[in-house]
């Protein structure tokens, strides 16, 4: 079965309706974006709707929205990753409800899956504050190896409109169609690696994923008619 996620709370797009579509929320907490208004209210539409939820921490840099990449010293940057799953761990709780995983977000995010000591680093401190939590981590990089080496459950993650390199990382966005907005072409990417567990990458190359949560990206033009379309595919084919 496929896992559909979504990056909510960050300012953009309707979360309350993409939180009817998708089955996990990875809301921001404060770092990239996110305050506490926007994290309880994607927590109680999460409750509404029976969606997993999960902290997306990144680099506190809101002006850039997390997607420049920073050269932080590893026990500040631990320190406040742990704050602002923190953050999020008490909405939730007082709102009877709780973080089953964590993902990084933006330029964090891709350093941590070239750098297995960074990601580590960043598993390992989250884990010692709130142990328990799986980590969503894009499938064959250097988090999924950061989080089986410490023994943490992982939930492997493909995205739906972001285009790939031929060794199944994530063209950088600097580059023309890093992000594909096509809707026909989306929906028969995330048909693909549901039935057969493929990805086709930029360059043309097909590579195998075992990934079998698909990340749908809420600041994607078009966003919600985009997860609609995905989710009516795959449930037509009983995928979800």
């Amino acid at each position: 079965m496929i896992d559909l996620n979504a990056d909510l709370g960050e300012g953009m797009g309707d979360d309350l309706a993409m939180l009817e579509i998708v089955t996990s929320a990875s809301i921001a907490c404060g770092g990239h974006a996110g305050d506490a208004h926007s994290m309880r209210r994607a927590v109680r539409g999460a409750l509404h709707n029976g969606v997993r939820i999960g902290a997306h921490p990144g680099f506190v840099d809101p002006h850039h929205f997390g997607r420049r990449r920073l050269d932080i010293p590893a026990d500040r940057l631990s320190a406040q990753i742990v704050a602002q799953v923190a953050q999020l761990h008490d909405i939730a709780q007082a709102e009877g409800a709780a973080i089953t995983y964590l993902k990084l977000h933006g330029a964090l995010a891709n350093m941590a899956a070239e750098d297995r000591a960074l990601a580590k680093t960043l598993f390992a401190a989250v884990d010692a504050a709130f142990p328990g939590l799986s980590v969503l981590a894009l499938a064959a990089s250097e988090q999924e190896w950061a989080a089986r080496d410490l023994g943490l459950d992982v939930i492997l993650e493909a995205y739906a409109d972001r285009a790939y390199t031929a060794d199944g990382q994530l063209v950088s966005r600097a580059h023309r169609g890093s992000v594909i907005t096509d809707e026909q072409l989306v929906i028969d990417r995330c048909l693909r690696l549901a039935e057969t567990g493929e990805i086709v990458a930029i360059d043309g190359t097909i590579f195998k994923s075992e990934a079998r949560s698909i990340c749908l990206h809420g600041d994607t033009p078009g966003a919600l008619d985009l997860a609609r379309a995905v989710h009516a595919a795959l449930a037509k084919t009983g995928a979800l």
